[in-house]
């Protein structure tokens, strides 16, 4: 049984539906980043935090792959070149989807109000808008790295949604095209049923 640890409007999301998606048994407790339950078992405050074998595990892709590797499940074999096509992936969305959708949060809302410099946003919808379209000329399949979804999958998808909501763009036909493929996993409608409005 694992146990996730963070607000499902947060990197949580991917989390949970890693374990969905394995069918492996989990709770789920929501937490903000910082929160007073957060600190107790990281101490950054950051989330998501995986409770596994009495070890607190952080950092969402770290976690992704952890499961994936405990479970043989969405990913390919440490060692051979499909899992190195798979990790060179999953570092490009890192570096170049979600960096700048993390970096236009900072300046929102996580900096103090005197270290936030609004007018970056402009250029950070631009850099993100080319990474995409670039990751989508590159995409050949359905999915990121093989003929069925993997821990760059899921990563892509959440941004996604995170793009979205935070006014980046959304007019690339061929990633809302992958991105409804992926929404119709059960294990996203799952979780996706979890997310309280408002």
């Amino acid at each position: 049984m694992y146990t996730v640890i963070g607000d499902l409007k947060s990197r949580a999301f991917r989390v949970v539906w890693m374990l969905e998606e394995l069918g492996a048994p989990y709770t789920h407790r929501a937490a903000a980043p910082g929160s007073e339950a957060a600190r107790a078992v990281n101490p950054s405050g950051k989330v998501p935090v995986l409770m596994a074998q009495d070890a607190a595990l952080t950092d969402s892709t770290a976690i992704l792959t952890y499961l994936a590797d405990r479970h043989g499940q969405l990913t390919h074999p440490a060692g051979t070149l499909e899992r190195a096509r798979q990790d060179a992936m999953t570092f490009r969305i890192l570096d170049e989807i979600e960096t700048p959708l993390w970096t236009a949060a900072k300046h929102s809302f996580v900096l103090p109000e005197a270290q936030r410099v609004p007018a970056v946003k402009d250029s950070l919808k631009w850099e993100y808008a080319r990474a995409l379209a670039r990751l989508m000329d590159d995409l050949t399949g359905d999915y990121l790295a093989g003929g069925a979804p993997t821990v760059p999958d899921l990563l892509l998808a959440h941004c996604g949604g995170w793009a979205k909501a935070a006014g980046f763009p959304a007019d690339e036909p061929r990633f809302a095209a992958y991105l409804k493929r992926m929404r119709a996993r059960p294990a996203f409608r799952a979780v996706a049923g979890q997310l309280q409005p408002g």
